[in-house]
């Protein structure tokens, strides 16, 4: 008996062992289809042409079947950090991002706020769309930083709940791998940091035994898919982990797009450091155009949720029921519009500190943008087709 383990799920090597060892590639076939990872539409053809083969000619086939698989990766998806039952009638969450300055430019006051904010909705967590420590990310785990723009400025009650980040450019300018790694979770449990990942929700008003609606949510990593960012420059980048690029950016786009197919979420949400359609003073992020996009909304994705551009800012696609959602003005802002900066779709735009709230419900989803004071600035409700409920 042959046993491989296969980096895409541990479960996998007993059920592959077993076809090895018995050389059934149809039944290997059906393992790959019910985990999937492979669909027979596509490789029946191949099935049906090695069903009279000796065992082994039949067993061949099928590793080299498995091991093309294990070269490929298209069986691998983005890591689930958590999937929930989520009692209530709502999932409640804050957004913000380009927040950490030690407290300066508003910092502490937008912290103040989301405190409250934080309080009245009874949030689950936080999101922090990127740029998470300024100016060039943290020196290493023990970078007084980390303390002086995280812990020590929300402190806030309602704060203390997981906060689910992604890198920002900022970030990669220093260790890039110590927001990545468990010693910072040591120091302050609430930080949850990792390049790309998923949050998966189901919402369950009558107890844990029913399911009204489901959310999930796409945390990608958007830095590597800048040009400039790679070009020389006074900046350094800590690109470990992320060479070579193109590798990496394909099977960043190759996940997301297994993810997202295989989610069957009454809501998709996709956050990024990173916009794609913005107004704001970076503007739009070409690079994401043919990549990101196309993706997203050919999956159906409700939200693209992101921060870079130092405002709160609501755009509606005009292709697609997407829309755009810009989380940026945890601190330091005021930098206005881009000139020239594309219009269409534009909702909302607000060059100030603020931060951002989602409610989640099984039909209704609804965001509401606050300005430094907690004032509502906008707001954006979404409605799904009522679910029936066995």
């Amino acid at each position: 008996m042959i046993i491989i383990i296969s980096p895409c799920s541990s479960y996998f090597c007993l059920p592959v062992s077993l076809c090895f060892s018995f050389g059934f590639p149809s039944v290997f076939l059906q393992v790959l289809t019910v985990l999937g990872m492979a669909k027979p539409a596509k490789m029946q053809n191949l099935v049906t042409r090695t069903e009279g083969w000796p065992w082994s000619c039949s067993r061949v086939w099928t590793t080299i079947v498995f091991l093309c698989l294990l070269a490929d990766k298209s069986c691998c998806s983005l890591q689930d950090v958590r999937s929930v039952k989520k009692t209530g009638n709502s999932l409640n969450f804050l957004v913000v991002g380009d927040w950490g300055r030690k407290g300066l430019y508003n910092q502490s006051e937008v912290a103040t706020q989301m405190g409250r904010i934080g309080e009245e909705l009874d949030i689950d967590f936080v999101i922090s769309t990127g740029d998470n420590f300024y100016e060039n990310g943290l020196t290493g785990t023990d970078d007084p930083s980390f303390e002086e723009s995280f812990s020590r400025i929300y402190t806030a009650k309602s704060l203390q709940t997981p906060w689910y980040s992604v890198l920002g450019n900022h970030d990669y300018r220093g260790d890039a791998l110590a927001q990545l790694g468990p010693s910072l979770r040591s120091k302050d449990q609430r930080w949850q940091c990792q390049r790309s990942f998923i949050l998966k929700y189901t919402l369950c008003p009558h107890g844990l035994q029913s399911g009204e609606g489901t959310a999930d949510l796409f945390f990608v990593d958007t830095t590597p898919f800048v040009d400039h960012y790679w070009k020389p420059s006074k900046n350094a980048y800590d690109w470990r982990g992320v060479l070579p690029r193109e590798k990496y950016l394909h099977q960043q786009l190759q996940d997301l797009s297994v993810a997202l197919e295989a989610s069957t979420a009454t809501w998709k949400i996709v956050i990024g450091h990173h916009t794609i359609r913005s107004v704001g003073s970076h503007g739009d992020t070409e690079e994401l155009f043919p990549q990101l996009l196309p993706i997203i909304e050919a999956y159906g994705v409700d939200l693209y949720v992101n921060g870079h551009d130092h405002c709160l800012e609501h755009i509606s696609s005009s292709n697609s029921p997407l829309q755009f959602l810009t989380s940026g003005a945890g601190s330091k802002a005021w930098r206005g519009m881009k000139e020239g900066a594309k219009m269409e779709g534009l909702q909302f735009f607000h060059n100030g500190q603020g931060f951002m709230s989602l409610q989640i419900q099984a039909t209704l989803l609804h965001a509401v943008f606050y300005d430094i004071q907690g004032n509502t600035v906008h707001e954006l409700n979404l409605m799904k087709e009522s679910l029936s409920v066995s």
